[in-house]
Order: structure tokens, then sequence, then C-alpha cells
């Protein structure tokens, strides 16, 4: 990463590893952030807003220490300046320090990484992939998308850690749940919340009148 990485703070979005993201770029701040990002290495922080940024939105609201670094792989400059880009997640990274010289924000990060696995903990990850399987078959078949009883399991050629990032990712979950995700150290961990996050959800669903989990 450069010296300073430029942030892209939201309220609701959160960025994993080797996910796509697509942005409609429309503020004034972050169409000047795209457009040196795409002069230079291209890249951009994705970090989250932490409760209450409303009341800064258009200062600098405080975020969360950890996101993750994305390049922009596809831009379309349009016509009012505005842009729509596809992200690609590179890594993690915690703030170090702010730059606020600029209309928007940018930082010295530093990289977080993924602690190694243990021997035991792929075999680990394999089940949780498969509880995965399990745990989504009846969205999917409820969406048509499949045959009652069809085999759901995932794309073989796809790893165990992009999957779970992606499910992380693209899964209709909380803001600060997937943050919570984001910050695991590792897969093993990361694998076993996601489960952990759905089979919760799955109980609720069928429980009436059960509220929802204070976050």
């Amino acid at each position: 990463m450069s010296d300073f990485l430029p942030l892209f703070p939201l309220p609701n979005v959160v960025l994993f590893p080797n996910v796509f993201l697509p942005l409609h770029i429309f503020e004034p701040r972050y169409r000047e952030m795209v457009a040196d990002a795409t002069t230079g290495e291209r890249m951009i922080g994705m970090v989250l807003l932490r409760q209450g940024w409303d009341r800064d939105y258009e200062g600098t609201p405080p975020v969360y220490p950890v996101g993750c670094s994305g390049v922009i792989t596809h831009v379309e400059a349009l016509a009012d300046g505005r842009f729509n880009i596809v992200l690609r997640g590179l890594e993690r990274f915690r703030i170090v320090e702010e730059d606020r010289t600029r209309s928007y924000r940018r930082a010295i990060v530093e990289p977080v990484f993924e602690q190694p696995l243990r021997s035991d903990d792929r075999a680990a990850i394999r089940t949780q992939r498969s509880k995965l399987e399990a745990l989504l078959a009846p969205a999917v078949e409820r969406a048509g998308a499949l045959r009652p009883g069809a085999d759901i399991r995932m794309p073989a050629a796809m790893s165990d850690e992009d999957l779970v990032n992606a499910l992380a990712q693209y899964l209709d979950l909380e803001a600060l749940e997937k943050q919570a995700l984001l910050e695991k150290p590792c897969l093993r961990t990361r694998a076993e919340s996601l489960v952990e996050l759905l089979e919760m959800k799955i109980m609720m669903a069928r429980t009436p009148g059960a509220s929802h989990v204070a976050h």
C-alpha cells in the first residue's frame, strides 16, 4: 500500500478480501478521491462508520479502525462527474493515523494478517463449509433457483476463504455483524461465526415474536 490510503467510509458497506463491490460515486469529495486514485495505484480503503455518524457526516465522523483495501478494477466516468466503479477486495488493514489535508480522508495503515491455520483448522473449515451449504439450501429452494432436494454445493473450485468471505459480504446481514466477521483473527473463526450467525437468524425467524438481537 502507498503511504496514504484514501478512505471511503460508509454506514452500511463492509468489503472483504477478494470479493467484488460495485459502487456509485456521487459526492464531490469522493469524486475527487476516485479521480485521484485512478491516476495512481487505483486503491481505496473501505471502512465502516460508527453509530452516530449522521451527526457529522459532512465532516469526519468516527469509523471502525479495521477496514479492507480494494483495487479499482472497473471505472465508468459519467458525463456529470459521477463514477460507477467496481472494487476487488485486497487485504485487511488497521488505521494508524489519519490525514485530512484533502477533501476526502486518507490514512496511514498497517496490514492485519490472518492468523496461520493449524493442522486441524482446514478440516474444521471444511465442516463449516458443509454447514453453510446446508443452511443456505432452503433459502435457495424458496427463491426458485433449485428444485427441492437439489444439490447446492458451492463450486469446488472456489476456495474456502473466497467462499466464506463472499457469503459474509453478500448475505443480508447487519453492517455491524459484517464488521465483526471482518475482524475475526482467522478463516476458521470467521467461518464458525458465520455459521452461528445464520443458525441464530434461522432460529429467530422460526420463533414468533422473537426480538432482534441488540448490538
